[in-house]
Formats: structure tokens, sequence, C-alpha cells
């Protein structure tokens, strides 16, 4: 999970910063989260499918498909 995160961070051209913000969490935390130093709650897993327009199951690596299933 932790690389798909910050895969899709680094796809965008955005900074650990920039999402901590969006995410309303620090940096630090939030390079944690991208570590897997510290686990991902749902609640900021949500928001992360939301920014980015992705599945969670994506970001969970269930699947390689990023479509979201509405």
């Amino acid at each position: 999970m932790d690389n798909r995160i910050r895969d899709l961070r680094e796809d965008h051209d955005l900074t650990q910063q920039q999402i901590a913000d969006c995410m309303g969490i620090t940096q630090r935390k939030y390079s944690y989260i991208e570590t897997g130093t510290q686990p991902l709650t749902d609640e900021l897993l949500v928001k992360l499918a939301d920014y980015y327009g992705v599945s969670i199951d994506y970001l969970l690596r269930q699947t390689d498909n990023p479509v979201r299933n509405i």
C-alpha cells in the first residue's frame, strides 16, 4: 500500500506536504503513513481515494484497476 500511495503522489507531481495539507494532517504523519510506519486510518483511506479518484481496493493493492465502481 505504501508504494502505491507514494507512486500516486509522485505521478501527480505532489509533495508530501501538499497531500498532508489536503488530508488535514502533518507532513510527518503522512510520511509515516507512506512508509508504513503508521497505519492508514479508514478516514484517511477514504480521503486519499476521493482525492485521487481511485478505489479503496486499488489503494490497498486488492486490484490493479484504479477505477471506482459507483
